[in-house]
């Protein structure tokens, strides 16, 4: 192990600087922990420059530019071509020069490099799945504690699952790329959580996944993302006579178990109303079929997604594998309680019954006796809506921050 001199501060590395990326950089920052934050594309609160604050808007982080050190080119060339739909070869799954393993792999060297060439060294580097073999193999040759931040499940589980799926729907296998990811990515996942010290986690399903690691691991520190500032007033009571409003948000994918709400609508029929934001990710007969029949919407600013959650009595979730599910929180703030499945964060933060309803996965039965109970009986259905938003205000990211630095803390013995 080397010896160097320690700036007594935690390097972040996220290609995407996604929401709980920026969140982890501003909670360190504003607790005197922050030493940098790699990322591709972001902006700082200070930043003076009006085309980069246009630009880059939706990459703001509420920290100092100083604190950003960011690599643009690779990651603003990917999403031209995806925006226009470019020279598709180029953005192909592991392979293309402009794909998102490209990405992160490119960021991930450059970190490692910056660990290695620094005098003062950072004392820990917290990275994301995918995203962090390098920089830990550098960290370790520099004797670097290495934190790691797992925001889906684990492989294996995910594998497992997801190839249980295909068999049960073959028609919907081509939805779940994640059963074409090489064996050389799964190995590099591998490597990457044996050279991690701490794993930092959202969810209790996450971190029950990493049992089926067939190697030891650190337990996982548990930390919930936090809810959009909760909408101040309750919804309406919805209106008997009319069919229950029902939205799905996410990828068109079965790994999030698009499949068995379909199901659970058609058997009931005009009782309900369906409206699925989400991209496809694939082929898939029997989904196109669907997105004929109920009301798709390809996509929209996120702030356009929550003003149409205020506009529906429900958010139905099926997932079969997620890490958290940031949209549970997002319905939660927005005032309409949630039907998801325990492979979810539903339930680390709601109360089966009183914010939504916890199913099994793979379960059409059990999402329609619930969309059933909630259009028979509205006034429970406006008690929940009450409750989704009591429980909002309660997650708020401020808390997900503490946790965060509460970790951190404890992480390097402060």
């Amino acid at each position: 192990m080397t010896t160097h001199k320690t700036s007594g501060r935690i390097a972040i590395a996220h290609p995407t600087g996604n929401t709980f990326s920026r969140a982890a950089a501003e909670a360190f920052q504003r607790n005197d922990l922050l030493d940098t934050f790699h990322t591709c594309i972001a902006i700082g609160n200070d930043s003076g420059n009006p085309l980069s604050k246009r630009l880059y808007a939706q990459r703001r982080c509420e920290i100092p530019q100083a604190y950003l050190k960011t690599r643009p080119a690779r990651e603003l060339t990917r999403l031209i071509l995806q925006k226009k739909d470019w020279l598709p070869n180029l953005r192909k799954h592991e392979t293309g020069a402009f794909c998102v393993d490209s990405i992160y792999h490119d960021l991930d060297q450059h970190v490692a490099k910056s660990l290695e060439q620094q005098a003062k060294k950072p004392a820990a580097i917290y990275a994301y799945e995918d995203g962090a073999l390098a920089s830990f193999i550098a960290a370790r040759n520099c004797g670097i504690p290495r934190i790691y931040d797992l925001p889906i499940g684990y492989w294996r589980a995910a594998r497992r699952i997801q190839s249980e799926e295909a068999l049960r729907l073959p028609d919907w296998a081509s939805t779940m790329p994640a059963l074409i990811d090489s064996e050389s990515k799964l190995e590099r996942k591998d490597e990457e959580l044996k050279l991690c010290e701490q794993i930092i986690v959202a969810s209790r399903f996450t971190a029950e996944t990493l049992k089926e690691a067939p190697f030891d691991l650190p337990t996982p520190y548990i930390i919930p993302y936090g809810c959009p500032p909760p909408r101040k007033d309750v919804s309406p009571k919805s209106d008997a006579s009319k069919p229950l409003r029902v939205l799905y948000v996410g990828g068109l994918s079965q790994r999030k178990g698009v499949a068995y709400l379909l199901d659970a609508v058609e058997a009931l029929g005009s009782a309900v109303e369906l409206t699925l934001i989400g991209k496809r990710v694939s082929e898939c007969a029997p989904l196109d079929a669907a997105l004929k029949k109920f009301h798709w919407i390809d996509s929209l600013p996120h702030s356009e997604i929550l003003n149409t959650m205020r506009e529906h009595d429900v958010l139905v979730f099926p997932s079969l594998f997620e890490g958290f599910g940031l949209v549970i929180t997002e319905a939660l703030s927005q005032g309409i309680p949630i039907i998801s499945t325990s492979h979810t964060c539903a339930p680390d933060i709601i109360e089966d019954g009183r914010e939504g309803y916890i199913v099994p996965i793979r379960d059409a039965a059990a999402i329609s006796e619930k969309l059933t109970r909630l259009h028979e009986d509205r006034d429970h259905l406006q008690q929940m809506k009450e409750a989704a938003l009591q429980r909002a205000a309660t997650m708020s990211w401020e808390l997900y921050k503490d946790g965060l630095v509460h970790a951190a803390k404890h992480i390097l013995k402060l």
